[in-house]
């Protein structure tokens, strides 16, 4: 920024200096008013003016705010503790696209236990709940672990149905006559003498010394003397299973009673890893990566927000947070655990012994986590160079509009992720703003509604390629320009044709595909050489494929539809009538005379009727809308 500050960073200071001196939460937001950062602070002058002074012009979060951050606007809380709860919660309501995301590390597998019950049986859940019942976990490999389950079950005795009270049934469980458990049923159970097989289970599932894994052995054993191959190598993966997921290696002399997550951290290239390692009882049980988006963000403030939505989602809250380094706000996070937790939670930065061991084991785990993340394959780099885009493409969206006779408009959006389909991306769009073929305005709308999710939880593509020429190009950055979206590549790409005279004796001249981008006077020829931008072409062929599937889909639909409703004599009780029973119009005019006699309020006449009106009219597509 240097010493003479713009004109806009000159507002943003100004921002900064009418905020109060007092703890809060501050929510940075783009020119068209979307969060798209949310922090907090206990002193929001100072934290959010640092951010504005050329003290600090060489962090890499600088280029962010210049670029995306046009106001911010801040709540003030009483404590540190209520800035802490209220950032949680604005960053879950606004899903802001600059904060951290917990999606790629998903839930971890639990063991459930509820001795409240009965009969308590061992549950495989996903998350924790405030539910008074106990937890085991977190376990990474949930396989492995249905498979120890089986075995712990079967060894210690216990149930597996899934009754609260297996008691209140005349007859055993169709487990128990299986015999796949050890009594008739578990009503043949003394209450004491369960609940004696329950505590023997969770003194195995706390890791402490058991006969469990020595009488397996001992089994597999007489199975291979007996030459019972199959029951020794079934016994064999049973007993790798229990020690991959409840036997960990003990990575100290001696157990301990307490519970630690020890994290790690690394940043390289522009990406960043937070790596958990979960020690239960002096045991590794497991660990994960989350990859999250720094956006030069300070360490500090990324890791305690990282921590915050974690242990605020259903995580089991261990009794020591092993930290890197120390975080902005620890006590007040602390203290939100220990009220989450029951107990107290201490959040360490250690500096040596075996905690900062286990610290610098997950800060390698992150930079193995970071360096293994998939990198962009050459050929994107390749079209990064062609089209002169301001990033490499990784991920990529086209758009294509399709209607018939300018009726019927409908557009779609397929992507592309490191040069493969990514279908769970696709989209459909039924155009509403725009009554005849134009084109142009179909782009537009689809291209703005769908930048305005990116602008939320969905996030934005590298680039967006339109199919058309220029006038597509500049309906799309219309869209973009209108949420004040500057920094996003688009290009266009227009499909082959011939120009030229249509008389016989005219010579007509082939015009390649070809590409168009802001700022280029002359369109990308792409010929057949040119690997890079065929990616562009498979993509957009696929888009046009796309839209047109939904284009007669919706035209068959519509057809169907207003045939039942020109039958005289169906009115809305009737039309409701067979569309709950056959699904679909599509289904009412598959359906045979009969069955429709047999729906609820048709007879043999209307069914008749019905079946006339709608065979009569169908056979020019089939149900696909071919």
């Amino acid at each position: 920024m240097g010493a003479a500050a713009a004109p806009a960073d000159r507002d943003r200071l100004a921002q900064a200096d009418a905020l109060p001196a007092e703890p809060g939460v501050y929510l940075m937001k783009d020119r068209a008013g979307q969060v798209i950062y949310v922090g907090k602070a206990t002193n929001l002058r100072r934290r959010v003016r640092s951010y504005f002074t050329a003290a600090h012009d060489h962090r890499a979060f600088m280029p962010f705010l210049e670029r995306e951050v046009a106001s911010v606007e801040a709540v003030v809380v009483r404590n540190e503790k209520e800035a802490l709860v209220l950032e949680n919660d604005l960053i879950k309501r606004h899903q802001p696209r600059f904060n951290v995301r917990l999606k790629e590390g998903g839930q971890f597998v639990y063991l459930r236990l509820d001795s409240r019950e009965p009969y308590p049986a061992l549950q495989v859940v996903r998350g924790v709940a405030d539910d008074g019942a106990r937890y085991f976990g977190p376990y990474p490999a949930a396989r492995a672990l249905r498979e120890t389950l089986r075995v712990v079950n079967r060894h210690f005795g216990l149930r597996t149905c899934t009754d609260h009270d297996p008691r209140s049934h005349d007859r055993p469980c169709l487990l128990c006559q299986l015999s796949r458990f050890p009594e008739p049923s578990v009503r043949d159970v003394p209450p004491g003498v369960y609940q004696r097989r329950v505590a023997d289970a969770v003194r195995f599932l706390e890791g402490r010394p058991t006969a469990l894994v020595r009488s397996l052995r001992r089994e597999m054993d007489q199975a291979a003397r007996e030459l019972r191959f199959e029951d020794a190598a079934r016994l064999r993966d049973r007993i790798a299973a229990i020690e991959r997921t409840l036997q960990p290696e003990l990575i100290t002399g001696r157990a301990t009673a307490t519970d630690q997550d020890a994290a790690g951290c690394w940043q390289e290239d522009g990406r960043l890893a937070i790596y958990l390692l979960h020690i239960r009882r002096g045991r590794i049980i497991g660990g994960r990566a989350f990859r999250l988006m720094p956006a030069g963000l300070p360490g500090q403030e990324t890791l305690a927000s990282f921590l915050a939505l974690y242990y605020t989602s259903d995580q089991l809250i261990p009794d020591e947070v092993l930290l890197p380094f120390p975080v902005d706000d620890a006590a007040a996070l602390a203290q939100l655990l220990s009220e989450r937790k029951g107990t107290t939670v201490r959040l360490i930065a250690p500096e040596r012994g075996r905690r900062a061991e286990l610290v610098a084991l997950s800060s390698r785990n992150a930079q193995q986590a970071v360096r293994a993340a998939p990198t962009a394959p050459g050929f994107l780099r390749s079209l990064q160079a062609d089209l002169g885009l301001t990033r490499t493409p990784r991920w990529i969206e086209c758009f294509d509009v399709s209607h018939l006779g300018g009726e019927g408009i409908v557009a779609s959006k397929v992507a592309m992720v490191d040069g493969e389909l990514s279908k769970d991306r696709y989209r459909r769009f039924q155009i509403r703003t725009v009554d005849v073929g134009d084109d142009y305005a179909a782009m537009h709308e689809a291209v703005l509604r769908r930048l305005r999710r990116g602008m939320g939880s969905e996030g934005l593509p590298d680039l967006i390629v339109l199919d058309g020429g220029r006038a597509q190009l500049a309906a799309a950055r219309a869209a973009a320009a209108e949420l004040g979206i500057s920094e996003l590549d688009f290009a266009a790409l227009a499909k082959e044709r011939l120009v030229g005279s249509g008389g016989p004796d005219a010579q007509r001249r082939r015009v390649p595909e070809r590409v168009f981008v802001p700022g280029r006077a002359e369109p990308i020829a792409i010929g057949p050489d040119q690997p890079e931008l065929l990616l562009l072409v498979r993509l957009r062929d696929e888009a046009h494929r796309f839209a047109i599937t939904y284009q007669r889909r919706l035209r068959q639909r519509q057809r169907l539809r207003s045939e039942l409703d020109g039958i005289a004599g169906v009115g809305q009780q009737r039309r409701r009538a067979l569309l709950r029973r056959f699904g679909s119009v599509a289904g009412v005019a598959a359906a045979s005379e009969a069955e429709l006699a047999t729906t609820e309020g048709i007879g043999p006449a209307m069914a008749a009727r019905i079946h006339a009106a709608l065979r009569g009219g169908s056979g020019a597509e089939d149900g696909n809308g071919r």
